[in-house]
């Protein structure tokens, strides 16, 4: 992937695949002329810090409310609506970053990279809104991390719906959720009464016969029941309606399962396309690319990830003081353990101690270590939820793993 240079190129272009594969960076023809025209109008700094805390402050005062914009001092027209698509532009490396670490790292997954950079572009909105400037950690370096956490709990949410069927889907669903589901299909209100009525009947009779059972395939006489219950029931609406065939009732319930399926997950192909009436044929401009694909697009390349490399550093060595600061038995223990591949019991046998020792010193061992990167975290603005942690033990036994095999021996005290 070709790294974007230019300021103006880094808040108004989007990427853009061929064939799975980064083809070119697309610029949209308003937010470049946004970008132009405020590099313009007074003399502000070049970087792209500046620039990324400028339009998140926008992006604040649009979305969440809080009077920060000032804070960078220009005041330019009224580019708040537009805040965070500019925004959007910018992570688009983040985006790229966090969907290429998620499938390599998830083999089995039947997503691949396009369809998980949308997916995280999509999240773009729920990552800006768990920044906090204030704690020292620049946007694209807290958009990296939280990317990749944010992408795994939506991959594992997406996981569940793709495998239920569409009667557990439409049981699982809100009436609030189902309406609006409804709404975006583009169904009128008096289309949507009969369809809530159906999914009302449905849910009543599509239960387990004993809690916890599972529920069958839904068979032609279970939709003639549906269909009886909906022609009692059809008095409620204004007005009442016909009645309806069982085969009726069961396309209905299709139809809105499927539209439900549509509105958790929409088809990720669109997402990432700005959508502009000005000048519209200007969004498939294509900045001309500087550089061929060379030595020289490497060693840029290798410049982007220098922010990755320094944050991978500062872990290391966060991980490496808690490590040094454990007692001697218990760094002893974390040697024979992962270095040796000793078990328990084993270890309790040569240690000449107790197994429930053992085990309990290699437990609190573990625990500190993960507070430590926890804490890490936390100084990224990155909030520790259980799904987090749980990655963050995993990615713990894996750090520890390559630790010991790669030095041989633990660090001293």
């Amino acid at each position: 992937m070709r790294p974007r240079q230019q300021i103006t190129e880094l808040f108004s272009t989007f990427l853009q695949f061929e064939a799975d594969r980064f083809d070119r960076w697309v610029a949209d023809a308003r937010l470049r002329r946004r970008m132009q025209q405020l590099e313009q109008t007074k003399q502000v700094p070049t970087s792209e810090q500046f620039w990324a805390l400028y339009w998140y402050k926008h992006w604040q005062v649009a979305n969440l409310g809080r009077n920060g914009a000032s804070q960078v001092g220009m005041q330019a027209g009224d580019p708040q609506p537009q805040a965070g698509l500019h925004l959007s532009a910018y992570l688009q490396e983040s985006c790229y970053w966090a969907a290429q670490q998620t499938v390599r790292k998830f083999t089995d997954l039947h997503y691949r990279l396009p369809d998980c950079f949308q997916i995280a572009v999509a999240e773009v909105p729920a990552v800006l809104k768990g920044y906090n400037p204030e704690r020292g950690a620049s946007l694209k370096t807290y958009a990296g991390i939280a990317f990749s956490s944010v992408l795994r709990d939506a991959l594992r949410q997406r996981q569940v719906v793709d495998l239920s069927t569409g009667w557990s889907l439409l049981r699982r669903t809100s009436k609030k959720r189902l309406l609006e589901a409804l709404h975006q299909a583009g169904l009128a209100e008096t289309t949507i009464a009969p369809y809530r009525l159906a999914w009302l009947c449905f849910n009543q009779l599509y239960v387990p016969a004993a809690p916890g059972e599972r529920l069958p395939k839904p068979d032609p006489a279970f939709w003639e029941a549906v269909a009886q219950l909906y022609n009692q029931e059809r008095h409620q609406l204004v007005p009442p309606g016909p009645a309806v065939q069982a085969a009726t009732i069961e396309r209905w319930l299709t139809q809105m399962a499927n539209w439900v399926r549509s509105y958790l997950y929409p088809a990720v192909g669109s997402l990432n396309t700005p959508k502009f009436s000005e000048e519209a044929t200007e969004v498939q401009d294509t900045l001309a690319d500087p550089t061929s694909d060379s030595l020289l697009t490497e060693l840029i390349e290798a410049e982007e990830s220098d922010d990755r490399s320094h944050q991978q550093a500062k872990l290391n060595q966060t991980l490496t003081t808690a490590l040094s600061q454990l007692d001697s038995q218990s760094q002893d223990i974390l040697r024979l353990y992962y270095q040796q591949g000793k078990t328990q019991q084993q270890i309790m046998q040569e240690m000449a101690i107790s197994q429930a020792s053992v085990s309990r010193r290699l437990s609190k061992a573990r625990e500190k270590l993960l507070t430590a990167l926890v804490q890490w975290g936390q100084s990224l603005n990155i909030a520790p939820t259980p799904t987090l942690i749980k990655d963050m033990s995993t990615a713990l036994d894996e750090w520890l793993n390559a630790r010991y095999q790669m030095n041989g021996t633990a660090p001293s005290t």
